[in-house]
């Protein structure tokens, strides 16, 4: 008797399953999708009337995990105490920052390998970029005391720049800011070592998890802090001097695009502003074109600045709408402590 109470039980779920996919639903009212047409259909724009591969070839593009994972792999070898495993000592720490390279710097090169064939534009073989991204990765290894040196000194802006932070171990571990400058040192770095590819995905990962997109071709001094940070945007020309300070929402953009005698873009060429040391920059203001800020400027909240401002400026609103955007505006004076 419970064998067949059993048995009714198991069917009724099986019957109950197949309702949900449709499995037992007649042929008549069966979906006919047509797959063979659609798929046809895509080869032929994959292939032919819609080939967007580089050099019309199918290459497996770098992987988005494993870039992450190689970022957190170097930012726990720089700053092991706060990105590191626990219980490390000091007859431990060295090991783990070695292995801890070893396994980042390896998955770094794969990446770069495979970046390479979309960012060159002529043609070699698998073991030609092999060879290059090894090259790549072992000067960025190089690199890293410098980096870390570049990161310290922004560590010791914020701190100093921020009466609410309470020590470097809550700026490494929680502000937005942080985590983008250290993703852009490491990204503006192979930028310039050939990896342009990769370095659009490093900060691609930064600007997904802190809201401030930074170009890694931006060239941006020590002791650099972003205040709060979200849509914060710093493009691929731009020049930042030391002790910069910039608020959330500012753009450090372009205001015009050249072009060749076809109407193509030319890529490259200086379009984005050039800040001299000392500057702060207020949030919601907007810089634009290849326009100089004068050391030890300040640029209000919500200013839009399309002309360069000499050493010593402080710009207001107010300024910039009496003078309608152009000229050259004088500093003017202001009581210490003041700000735009």
């Amino acid at each position: 008797m419970v064998f067949h109470n059993g048995s009714a039980q198991i069917g009724e779920e099986r019957r109950t399953a197949s309702a949900d996919t449709g499995a037992d639903r007649p042929e008549a009212v069966q979906p006919h999708w047509n797959l063979d047409a659609v798929v046809a259909g895509l080869k032929l724009s994959r292939d032919v009337s819609h080939n967007i591969r580089h050099r019309g070839r199918l290459r497996p593009p770098p992987a988005r995990e494993a870039i992450a994972r190689a970022i957190q792999g170097f930012a726990a070898a720089l700053f092991p105490a706060h990105y590191g495993v626990s219980g490390l000592t000091g007859e431990t720490i060295d090991y783990y920052v070695g292995a801890t390279l070893n396994e980042a710097l390896t998955r770094l090169s794969e990446q770069v390998a495979r970046s390479l064939p979309f960012s060159l534009q002529e043609d070699r073989s698998e073991a030609e970029f092999r060879r290059q991204a090894f090259e790549i990765t072992s000067a960025f290894a190089a690199e890293l005391p410098a980096i870390r040196g570049l990161l310290v000194s922004d560590l010791h802006a914020a701190y100093d720049g921020d009466p609410a932070a309470t020590g470097y171990s809550e700026i490494l571990l929680v502000y937005p800011g942080l985590t983008a400058i250290l993703h852009h040192r490491f990204a503006h770095a192979l930028q310039r070592l050939g990896a342009g590819f990769l370095a659009r995905f490093i900060s691609d990962i930064a600007h997904s998890r802190t809201g401030i997109d930074i170009h890694p071709g931006a060239q941006i001094g020590g002791s650099f802090f972003i205040d709060h940070g979200t849509g914060v945007v710093i493009g691929e020309t731009a020049v930042i001097g030391q002790r910069v300070r910039l608020y959330q929402a500012v753009t450090l953009g372009a205001r015009s695009f050249p072009t060749d005698e076809h109407g193509a873009l030319i890529e490259g060429q200086p379009r984005h502003p050039v800040i001299e040391d000392d500057v702060v920059i207020y949030a919601g203001a907007t810089v634009l074109g290849r326009v100089t800020i004068g050391r030890g400027s300040s640029i209000g909240g919500n200013v839009w600045l399309t002309h360069s401002v000499p050493p010593g400026s402080h710009i207001t609103q107010a300024q910039t709408r009496s003078s309608g955007g152009e000229g050259t505006i004088q500093p003017v004076p202001q009581r210490p402590g003041a700000s735009s």
